[in-house]
């Protein structure tokens, strides 16, 4: 091999459905399934409730005070209790703590995420992205409550997924996930098929309806 040709070589594809890698890595984190991710963006020494996520010393009890706290945010709460499954712990409740839904279009995926702090984030198929961190936003919060509402009634007639979560889906497809404190639930099919489902229906309607509120606030405020 000639000493140019490694300058040739073909870049590692993407690590998620977004052509940059920070959006990416935005992205994986929305499932709170990867504690090494929130690892390397804390820097030390980790302050709470990170100093318990993050130490390989907590033990259930110590996840359990961050699942109790009630100033914790959401996704804290969701990587407490993924942590405990991973020793071994399965909570025997189901809160629904996260919702997230993938919709594969032609020109990449849209994902919508919103968790029962009343904060969302929104990740367009171009890459850009909204942060709703306005819980006190009657509005907002009225539609996440909405969509959750919606979406506890799927949850308690289907079962956690125990195999590692699938890739995002791919065009034509759209999945609603279901971050729950026993496990990962989720559905998918083809776009028209789910929101045409008399089950999937009134979810992926109300999260249709935050996806374009947080679009309308986010325009709003640039203007």
């Amino acid at each position: 091999m000639a000493l140019f040709d490694l300058f040739k070589k073909t870049p590692p594809p993407p690590s998620g459905p977004y052509r940059d890698e920070a959006t990416n890595r935005i992205y994986q984190m929305l499932f709170c399934d990867d504690i090494e991710l929130y690892r390397s963006s804390q820097s030390e020494p980790h302050l709470y409730p990170f100093d318990i996520l993050l130490s390989e010393n907590s033990d259930i009890a110590d996840l359990q005070k961050v699942i109790d706290d009630s100033t914790t945010e959401t996704r804290a709460k969701i990587l407490a209790y993924y942590l405990q499954m991973l020793r071994g712990h399965r909570p025997a409740g189901k809160e629904l703590l996260g919702v997230i839904v993938e919709v594969g279009l032609d020109g990449g995926l849209d994902t919508l995420a919103a968790y029962s702090d009343q904060t969302a984030r929104y990740i367009n198929y171009t890459g850009s992205m909204v942060v709703w961190e306005n819980p006190e936003d009657a509005s907002g919060g009225q539609l996440i409550r909405d969509l959750f509402e919606k979406s506890r009634d799927i949850v308690s007639k289907i079962g956690p997924w125990d195999n590692p979560r699938k890739p995002h889906p791919a065009k034509g497809i759209v999945r609603i996930s279901f971050l729950v404190s026993d496990g990962l639930y989720f559905g998918e099919g083809p776009i028209q098929v789910l929101f045409n489902d008399p089950m999937a229906n009134p979810a992926l309607t109300s999260a249709t309806t935050l996806m374009q509120f947080l679009t309308s606030m986010a325009t709003k405020n640039r203007s």
